[in-house]
């Protein structure tokens, strides 16, 4: 019997990133391949990009570069360029960057198992050619839906699949079962509810690689969580570019507000977590839901940008630092405990002092849980990228770690205020030289602070833990373990 060809995936960028890789791990191990951890045992490296801003396609190029010095120093044969910067460049970056035997885009994923073949049997497959996404879908959200249009994280098993997949795979069900292989063992995994995105945010190029916005079927998405919670996991985050627009093209645009009770409900899942909100699209219903449903996450990621009016508009986006807190009052008055965080950019064209000061007044109100800041710099094929007024690169660095200090300094104010607060810990891991280790409901994975244990006593990955606050580390909190869940009673 011939050696099973090997391939591994490198995940690079955000969380719907990790999905699209595990979508693309089921695709081939349903297809025979074999999946190993590090690119040096594998037949093909496989290098999941992100092309956000320059210091993420930096880190994709870098990721290529040292997975191409792997090739002639052991088994691995050629490396493969997939994601957003492959689908966002294309021919571009394969000319750019000859170390890639392949620049793969969204479409060639439904292919992936004989694109790779084709690569590592010498055969060439042409880079794709980058086109605007944006127009592969009708302009009415309405008509969206049972479009034939490649959507990374979406897919599903077909109706013939074979019966026998190989263990950790989505098993299929009927015509939409998930088709999606675990790519780690934590208790926490990310689910697609939605892709591209509507908005037309000046300094975003998001939309032109990844598309309008579509959401998936409710079924679809507890179909996925009910598997992930068959593969032990804890909580799910649900993901998209933008999921307070979630159900506008399925006819509900409050459809959210329904979906999340359900996902509570499943079986063996302890959180329902939901990321990327849009200050602009939020309701008082879906706040309500947010703040006061079991086992829901009263935790608010929300994309404010700035808070200057003038900067706001220049972005092509609403509100300001009155509105904002306003929205976080709101917030608060149903759940005290709400966690809260989101970005902001500095620097962008035409940026007054004065519009500085008025971030810093709404981040100084704010009292929000995380914060990062990022200097702008021109996305190609923006509308920001033509704007006059562009600021010298010196003073955007100047900008950048002047309101970067404070964020730094508020965040660590606001975890103080945190002690003394009983949290729901899940535990996401245990080791015995840095203890255990966890989130409370208001910390989201990578983006946020940790629970540090001041004890890791009968703690295991994925268990629920009530604990009280009793001190910090920086943005961390360290908190004393009161005791399990399951023996409260839940």
């Amino acid at each position: 019997m011939p050696e099973r060809r090997t391939v591994a995936l490198v995940t690079l960028g955000c969380a719907r990133n990790e999905v699209d890789s595990e979508e693309l791990a089921g695709r081939l191990e349903a297809d025979g391949w074999q999946l190993v951890e590090d690119a040096e045992a594998a037949d093909v490296a496989v290098v999941n990009t992100c092309g956000f801003v320059e210091a993420a396609k930096k880190d994709s190029v870098d990721a290529l570069l040292e997975a191409n010095d792997l090739k002639g120093q052991g088994r691995t044969q050629a490396v493969v360029a997939v994601g957003c910067m492959a689908e966002r460049y294309g021919k571009e970056l394969a000319e750019a960057l000859p170390e890639a035997d392949g620049v793969l885009g969204f479409d060639d994923y439904a292919d992936i198992s004989d694109r790779l073949q084709t690569i590592l049997g010498g055969g060439i497959h042409a880079s794709h050619t980058p086109r605007d996404r944006r127009k592969l879908l009708p302009i009415s959200p309405a008509e969206r839906q049972d479009n034939a249009v490649a959507l990374p994280g979406h897919a599903q098993e077909p109706a013939a699949a074979p019966a026998d997949l190989p263990d950790g795979l989505a098993p299929a069900s009927g015509p939409r079962a998930p088709l999606r292989r675990r790519l780690g063992t934590s208790p926490v995994a990310s689910v697609k509810l939605a892709s591209g995105c509507d908005r037309r945010c000046s300094f975003c190029a998001i939309p032109s690689f990844r598309g309008s916005f579509i959401s998936r079927r409710p079924s679809d998405v507890l179909q996925e969580t009910r598997w992930l919670a068959g593969q032990g996991v804890k909580e799910i985050m649900l993901v998209s570019e933008n999921n307070t627009s979630y159900g506008k093209d399925l006819g509900d645009i409050r459809l959210l507000e329904t979906l999340l009770p359900e996902l509570a409900e499943v079986d063996g899942i302890e959180r329902v977590r939901v990321s990327y909100l849009q200050p602009a699209e939020m309701r008082p219903g879906l706040i309500d839901v947010l703040t006061s449903t079991p086992k829901v996450a009263p935790y608010f990621d929300l994309s404010f940008q700035h808070s200057a009016p003038g900067v706001l508009r220049a972005m092509r986006r609403f509100g300001d630092t009155d509105r904002f807190l306003g929205l976080l009052e709101q917030i608060r008055a149903k759940a005290p405990e709400a966690g809260v965080r989101s970005n902001f950019i500095v620097g962008f064209p035409g940026e007054s002092e004065a519009d500085v000061a008025e971030l810093e007044r709404f981040l100084t109100g704010a009292r929000l849980d995380a914060i990062g800041v990022f200097g702008y710099s021109d996305e190609d094929g923006t509308e920001a990228a033509g704007y006059e007024g562009k600021l010298p690169e010196e003073e955007v660095a100047e900008r950048l770690a002047r309101v970067s200090r404070l964020a730094e300094e508020l965040v660590s104010q606001r975890a103080d205020e945190r002690v003394g607060e009983t949290v729901e810990v899940l535990v996401e891991s245990v080791d015995e030289e840095e203890g255990a280790v966890g989130r409370a409901a208001h910390q989201a994975p990578e983006t946020d602070g940790q629970i540090l244990f001041t004890s890791g006593a009968d703690l295991t990955p994925g268990r629920m833990v009530v604990a009280k606050v009793v001190g910090t580390e920086g943005v961390d909190l360290v908190a004393e373990p009161l005791h399990l869940i399951e023996e409260a009673g839940r």
